[in-house]
């Protein structure tokens, strides 16, 4: 049949069936010289499937007669080896036979949903983080998706902002790091294997620094904060490979992202060497009419294609007016021809010339329906992305034989928001996901009982049950308090302005703390929320983000210590919505505040301390570790020497367990100002109770470079602090000087 189909097929493609020994080049020059303006233009056209929108739906008469005409080069949002191979049906009627790439929001895990990125970079764990990527390309692509639209390297300093969910964090480095390890862990071995997908880098560029961290919104800053902040994350990957891009909402320092020459044609496809495309986000190229950018749609496909934005999501503005443009001599037929040039690369890379349907295989996609392998990852990557962040009485780990656990709050038996935002949503996700009382209660004793009240809803002020979960809580040895926001809370187009508990779950809180029973606190978020009078008032709390199918296992095997918790913090956690933005590699000012006492005349609030409520790297753990013979090799450096630098750390408690060593540097005086640390290198161990291992470190000039006011790219002689240590804010330091 495969053989049967695959003459059909070669025979209606005529002369694009050229020898195999041709390079994938010659083939697109081949079948572009068959194509017409129209048909190009058709390939840079990309509409939703219908069946699920992630953005605002435009409605079309007849997709399919359209996708038959040869108008669409790709779709969005059709899941399903069925779905996708009616739709390739469609295009295998087109004059050309152009197969259609399928895209997908593949964020964290698809049939098996893993913890929400944010989460997941707590880990430190880049062989973890790949897996998860890789694990989520075997099962997308095995239900006919060709193209996930992550990962998302957006840098996320302000946690009002619903995306940083999505991202890796507040760090450059580190969110390099992860990015690449996502875009390895997607693309596999390579495009053209059964098990890979083209991995997306969005949103290009900035996206993070949204003012106010209110979506969509604009961005304002120096091209070298943009330089040396934002952009390594984005360059990160195109030296991983990656397929596409995504450019973003938002306008750069007045210049909408989609119509931005200077990021996208001249900094990716020129200085960076970009062989990949571009697709815009949901209706950017349109959007830029109430950005004051495009006076209509015209306008704002003229703007777009000549920036180098490649692929129109969901705005009509290419495949209603760029023939005209064209035609009108105001866009020259060499953009048009450069962006199809890319599409239909990846597409012959993808082997879909080859078979069009190579994608669509039911057995591949029933094997990946429920594969226990990577429920089982799931379960792991869940419990290692959990951080604690108090464990004052040493009450967790909890022990299985405990008599009576009472477990209250709104997440307590919820499903769907284990999975958290931008997951791939399936008819059975009720019985699928593992809840938070069904986890706790499987590692019970059988002779232990847990018991249950909900306590009040996530986001109204219903009291109506507090009265309930009082009195459960009264039986209880120990109460475990589930709280947070709701998985549509955090993510796209869900900035907050108050990122305390919703609704009345403090109030509850509050509550059952009048008890006295020893309180584990739960909370469940895609973002670093405010919890002020928790922090101050109760003693152990475990930040567990949203992790996804196994939620309840991750959780129960950190709460009884079958899981040592190691996570560390991403991003900053404020004390209050005031100090956002808040992170940690800030620049010092001319009048530093020394202390949280002498606020008079320093850059200080006069209500509310600078210090974060917890640091970025920072995580505890059930065993203690201590850092000791901090050495580096020289404090005397001159030009391109290597240093050294060496550190013992010891397991000084009573379980073995997982610790981030991390180091930090400061250029203590620069032509520009510098932060007051910068991440330049993080080791992840394991060590047993007792045993001490030896962490070595190696900084060269290239760790010290950084971009002037003229945008060079260098180092400078000078006074450098070198730091090691648990957190940003537990540091030992040594101070050389490094001259050139």
């Amino acid at each position: 049949m495969k053989k049967y189909f695959l003459s059909i097929f070669f025979a209606g493609l005529g002369a694009i069936s050229v020898s195999a020994q041709k390079s994938i080049d010659q083939k697109v020059t081949d079948l572009m010289a068959k194509m017409t303006l129209e048909e190009k233009i058709g390939q840079l056209n990309q509409y939703n499937d219908d069946i699920t929108a992630t953005g605002p739906v435009t409605k079309d008469a007849d997709k399919a007669g359209q996708v038959r005409a040869g108008k669409l080069g790709s779709i969005l949002n059709a899941v399903g080896v069925k779905n996708t191979r009616n739709w390739q049906d469609q295009a295998m009627q087109s004059r050309l036979k152009i197969p259609l790439l399928f895209g997908q929001d593949v964020i964290h895990g698809f049939r098996t949903t893993f913890p929400i990125p944010l989460g997941e970079t707590a880990t430190w764990d880049m062989n973890l983080i790949e897996k998860s990527a890789r694990i989520a390309a075997t099962e997308a692509s095995a239900y006919g998706i060709h193209w996930t639209f992550a990962p998302m390297v957006d840098i996320g300093r302000d946690p009002r902002w619903g995306r940083v969910m999505e991202g890796a964090g507040e760090d450059t480095y580190l969110g390099s790091l992860v990015a690449k390890a996502r875009v390895k862990g997607f693309q596999g071995n390579g495009l053209g294997n059964l098990d890979a997908v083209m991995a997306c880098t969005k949103h290009f560029a900035a996206y993070g620094a949204a003012v106010g961290g209110r979506d969509y919104n604009a961005v304002d800053m120096s091209l070298r904060q943009l330089n040396e902040t934002y952009l390594p994350p984005y360059k990160a990957t195109v030296e991983a490979g990656v397929a596409t891009f995504m450019n973003s909402f938002n306008d750069i320092n007045g210049i909408p992202a989609t119509g931005n020459k200077y990021i996208q044609r001249d900094l990716l496809k020129g200085s960076w060497g970009f062989k990949g495309f571009v697709v815009s986000d949901w209706g950017s190229i349109g959007e830029m009419i109430p950005h004051g950018f495009a006076k209509d749609n015209k306008d704002a496909a003229l703007k777009a294609i000549i920036a180098g934005s490649d692929m129109d999501m969901e705005s009509r503005s290419y495949i209603n007016h760029l023939a005209d443009l064209v035609k009108e001599g105001k866009v020259d037929i060499k953009f048009i021809d450069d962006a199809v040039r890319r599409i239909l690369t990846k597409k012959f890379e993808l082997g879909l010339f080859d078979d069009p349907y190579r994608f669509c295989n039911e057995k591949r996609e029933k094997e990946q329906t429920n594969n226990l392998e990577h429920r089982k990852f799931a379960r792991e990557i869940g419990a290692k992305s959990i951080v604690l962040l108090k464990n004052q009485t040493q009450l967790l780990p909890l022990s299985r034989t405990t008599k009576k656990v009472v477990i209250i709050g709104p997440f307590a038996k919820a499903t769907v928001d284990n999975h958290g935002f931008w997951s791939i949503a399936f008819p059975d996700d009720n019985q699928r996901i593992i809840t938070q009382f069904d986890g706790i209660k499987s590692q019970l004793d059988k002779n232990s009982e847990l018991l249950y009240a909900k306590g009040c809803n996530v986001n109204d002020k219903d009291t109506s049950m507090f009265a309930e979960a009082v009195e459960t809580a009264q039986k209880a040895d120990v109460v475990i308090m589930t709280l947070g926001e709701g998985h549509a809370m955090s993510g796209e187009a869900k900035s907050r302005s108050n990122i305390h508990f919703s609704g009345v779950q403090e109030d509850l809180l509050k509550e059952i703390a009048k008890t006295g029973k020893p309180i584990v606190l739960l909370i469940n978020a895609g973002r670093p929320l405010v919890f002020d009078w928790a922090s101050e008032n109760i003693p152990t709390i475990v930040y567990t983000w949203w992790l996804g199918t196994e939620a309840g296992n991750s959780i129960a095997d950190v709460i009884f210590g079958k899981v040592n918790p190691g996570g560390k913090l991403p991003m900053t956690f404020p004390r209050a919505e005031g100090q956002i933005p808040i992170y940690y590699n800030h620049y010092n000012t001319g009048r530093p505040a020394k202390n949280n006492t002498d606020r008079n005349y320093v850059s200080a609030y006069i209500d509310l301390d600078n210090d974060p409520a917890y640091p970025f790297g920072f995580g505890l753990s059930y065993t203690t570790f201590k850092y000791s013979d901090f050495n580096v090799s020289s404090t005397h450096l001159k030009g391109n020497q290597t240093l050294d630098i060496n550190v013992n750390v010891t397991n000084s408690g009573k379980y073995d367990g997982d610790e981030v060593v991390q180091l930090y540097i400061r250029d203590l005086v620069g032509k520009v100002v510098r932060p007051v640390k910068e991440l330049k290198g993080f080791q992840k161990l394991y060590l047993k109770k007792g045993e001490t291992k030896t962490v070595n470190f190696k900084l060269t000039p290239e760790d010290l470079k950084f971009y002037d006011e003229d945008l060079n790219y260098d180092w400078e002689s000078g006074e450098f602090d070198i730091m090691v240590g648990t957190s940003s804010a537990e540091v030992q330091t040594k101070r050389i000087n490094w001259e050139k």
